[in-house]
């Protein structure tokens, strides 16, 4: 197959799964890259098509062993058409568990014809200075994974045709891990008010248009999703994460998840 096109097809609050996809497309080498992003809120109900020649590549977080809920919404209007399908998760250096299992069975439903699979680290959302969990990933150890990665799916493509590539076999169970319910407040961020300019960094990141800045920030606790872009995105510091279930989470992450995990790759070689 001849690759002339890659589109890069992600949902990325904090751009950890760009970077990663963005370093696989390297690798592919095509004659152009289109970047479909999924995250702004203004894409939320929109149907997207992948058009021929092209290689999709697929990439989401993973929130607790699955993919956010937002993310499946988006991703599912998006038409695959027969495109070749290149799955990515990123996860916070815990586990990907069902994520990428989940991401298949989407990219099928949607008409991709999925070929390799993989699962990078990219920081926890709830990583501090304090507690750090996976700082500064992917780094450039990832980041030359993820070309090599790009490269092996380049190679595979070339080999063989399209109709005759096996599918992946991609690690997970059915059903599919359970959501934890919920039937309290979920933790939101706040904003420090002595500290915040009102510039409205943090409602410019957010997915889902939680964040309002007028005379003050305003978070729509309902629709948060504690992804932590609006933390990151924050140029005073003034936006950060003090709720104590997330605090409890965090420090259990720090105490039991801070060995370095390695990006793994299904229907191609190791990296």
């Amino acid at each position: 197959m001849t690759i002339c096109t890659a589109q890069l097809i992600y949902f990325s609050p904090t751009r950890t799964t760009q970077r990663v996809l963005t370093g696989i497309a390297e690798g592919i080498d095509p004659s152009d890259v289109i970047h479909l992003d999924l995250t702004p809120p203004g894409v939320q109900g929109r149907t997207f098509e992948v058009g021929t020649e092209t290689i999709a590549l697929l990439g989401a977080p993973v929130y607790g062993g699955r993919l956010p809920k937002v993310a499946v919404e988006r991703l599912s209007r998006v038409r695959g058409n027969g495109a070749p399908a290149v799955l990515v998760v990123v996860y916070g250096n815990r586990a990907f568990e069902d994520a990428l299992l989940e991401l298949k069975d989407i990219a099928e439903a949607c008409g991709f014809v999925p070929i390799a699979g993989a699962a990078f680290i990219g920081e926890h959302s709830y990583s501090t200075e304090a507690m750090p969990i996976a700082p500064g990933r992917p780094d450039a150890a990832d980041m030359e994974k993820a070309v090599a990665f790009g490269q092996q799916i380049r190679q595979k493509l070339a080999q063989t045709a399209l109709d005759r590539l096996p599918p992946p076999t991609i690690p997970g169970n059915y059903p599919y891990k359970e959501r934890k319910p919920s039937t309290e407040t979920p933790p939101t961020p706040i904003t420090i008010a002595d500290l915040c300019t009102l510039c409205g960094d943090c409602a410019a990141v957010c997915p889902t248009a939680a964040i309002t800045v007028g005379d003050a920030v305003i978070t729509k606790a309902a629709a948060c999703i504690q992804c932590c872009a609006c933390t990151r995105a924050c140029p005073t510091g003034a936006r950060v994460m003090e709720d104590p279930r997330i605090l409890r989470t965090a420090a259990w992450l720090y105490e039991n998840h801070s060995a370095r995990k390695e990006p793994e790759a299904f229907g191609v070689g190791s990296l």
